[in-house]
């Protein structure tokens, strides 16, 4: 039962970025072929391609928060030293958790909004609704990471004294230009 969750924790959003890059890439890559060789044009092309990267984006906030690579400020670090970081790191993570809570409720609230609508879009005549889904369910899982962040804040703390190390994720190897 748990080798399959440690799969999904360990390549759930790998996956589906890779998936919807394919999808852009190859979507893009017959629409320009179709315009330029065979002179036509496909209605849904650029709808399609420009819905898979709205998604893209937000399952990547998600696999940058998972691999501690989402935007933050080092330079405030620079001034801190040993477990000072990781309170700071504690922190930067609770506050990001909080915008993502409340990205994933008024978000979720608009998808339902337009869902109960039953408006689509224009070429491919999906609901709008689920391109407006793609906000909640980003901001969910980059949750999700980040209380697995938050969790790993707290055991680094509980071991520096022992240790004595910085986790990686804290700006240990911050570059001073």
């Amino acid at each position: 039962m748990l080798k399959p969750l440690k799969w999904l924790d360990e390549n759930l959003e790998k996956y589906i970025i890779f998936l919807l890059s394919t999808v852009m890439v190859v979507v893009i890559f017959i629409q320009v072929f179709m315009r330029y060789v065979m002179s036509n044009s496909l209605s849904w092309s650029e709808e399609l391609a420009r819905y898979c990267f709205i998604w893209l984006i937000y399952i990547g906030i998600s696999y940058a928060v998972k691999h501690h690579r989402h935007i933050k400020v080092d330079a405030a670090l620079l001034l801190f030293k040993d477990k000072t970081k990781i309170y700071f790191a504690l922190i930067s993570n609770i506050l990001f958790l909080i915008f993502c809570v409340y990205v994933v409720i008024y978000g979720y609230g608009i998808a339902s909004q337009l869902l109960s609508f039953g408006q689509t879009t224009p070429a491919l005549q999906i609901p709008t609704g689920i391109v407006y889904l793609a906000p909640p369910v980003g901001m969910g899982l980059a949750g999700i990471r980040l209380i697995q962040n938050i969790i790993g804040n707290f055991i680094s703390i509980k071991n520096f004294d022992k240790t004595q190390e910085l986790p990686e994720d804290v700006g240990q190897n911050i570059n001073v230009i």
